[in-house]
């Protein structure tokens, strides 16, 4: 009987350290997200901005892995004179570069940094509603639909968005998920590597700084860059705190496993479409079309842990994550 009750008291320690309470709250244009007590990101659905976003990502021990900029519009706090500057990059996103020919990556507001955007017009993620914030243990969720408008007024789909928010004494995680309605006719996501599910680091986990690391064990931007992988990790050390950041592709999306726009400056991309830019093969076409009245749903997990990778094991972590 002393035995049992040892081993129910370690498993429930074990079960407290990872179901930790979250806590959804609502604000006018965001919704701020806390595990355990402690602020992890926000979660803004401003009308003033193009695109829905999370800022900022911190890990459990509250260090911030994201950069800094652009706080709604406002990029004072970037230089655009720096080689990787693209205030468009958000901190978490979603958006592709070519959805029946409009930009859903880029941003119009930012255009007085760029001379080169003239070939295409822009789309913008327009909030509908906010049809869940939910809190709870083990895990929190928020969902929102918007509707996708093609330069000054064209409906071009319906966007569903949904991000289910956990965390454990060492890990915080994000589960995502994003539906595209094509609502309004056929939608198709042209073949290019502006896309689509992105994350942009701090400065501290680009460069020399990070050690880029692929499901195949390639490390680098020259390896992973452009090709397939169930999971990219990018690891290093912010303000003395060795940490990592992962995404996982699931293995339910489209030409799973997808391939990676992820750039040593800190761009942490993954892009199902874009096979003829990746692959500079001409004969290749990443385009895809949804039929009017279909929907198409991707779906992914941000990681952020302590440790970095080879002390924290993130093909575990992926294995479990493929498992649901």
């Amino acid at each position: 009987m002393k035995l049992f009750r040892v081993i129910l008291w370690i498993a429930l320690s074990a079960s407290a350290a990872l179901c930790q309470q979250v806590n959804l709250t609502q604000s006018d244009g965001h919704i701020d997200v806390t595990v355990g007590g402690k602020p992890f990101t926000t979660y803004y659905v401003s009308p003033v901005t193009q695109k829905s976003y999370l800022m900022p990502l911190r890990t459990a021990g509250g260090t911030i892995v994201t950069r800094g900029f652009p706080v709604v519009n406002d990029v004072s706090a970037g230089s655009p004179k720096d080689q990787a500057f693209e205030p468009h990059q958000r901190p978490l996103y979603w958006g592709h570069g070519n959805i029946n020919g409009f930009d859903f990556w880029g941003e119009q507001t930012f255009d007085r940094f760029y001379n080169d955007h003239a070939r295409q017009p822009y789309g913008r993620m327009v909030l509908k509603k906010v049809e869940e914030v939910r809190s709870g243990s083990p895990t929190g969720t928020v969902r929102a639909s918007f509707d996708l408008i093609g330069g000054t007024d064209l409906p071009v789909a319906k966007e569903i968005q949904e991000f289910t928010f956990s965390g454990s004494a060492d890990t915080r995680v994000i589960d995502v998920k994003i539906t595209i309605e094509a609502a309004n006719g056929p939608v198709t996501f042209g073949d290019t590597k502006e896309g689509t599910f992105a994350i942009r680091l701090a400065k501290e986990l680009s460069g020399a700084n990070a050690r880029m690391t692929n499901s195949d064990s390639a490390q680098g931007e020259k390896n992973i860059w452009g090709k397939k992988a169930n999971w990219v990790d990018y690891s290093g050390v912010i303000d003395g705190e060795p940490l990592g950041v992962s995404i996982f592709d699931g293995n339910e999306n489209l030409r799973h496993p997808e391939t990676w726009h992820a750039r040593a400056y800190g761009l942490f991309s993954v892009n199902p479409f874009g096979l003829r830019e990746f692959s500079r093969d001409a004969m290749q076409d990443g385009s895809w079309t949804v039929p009017e009245g279909k929907s198409i749903t991707f779906s992914y997990r941000v990681l952020l842990h302590h440790g970095q990778i080879g002390d924290f094991n993130v093909a575990a972590a992926y294995e479990q994550f493929a498992k649901r």
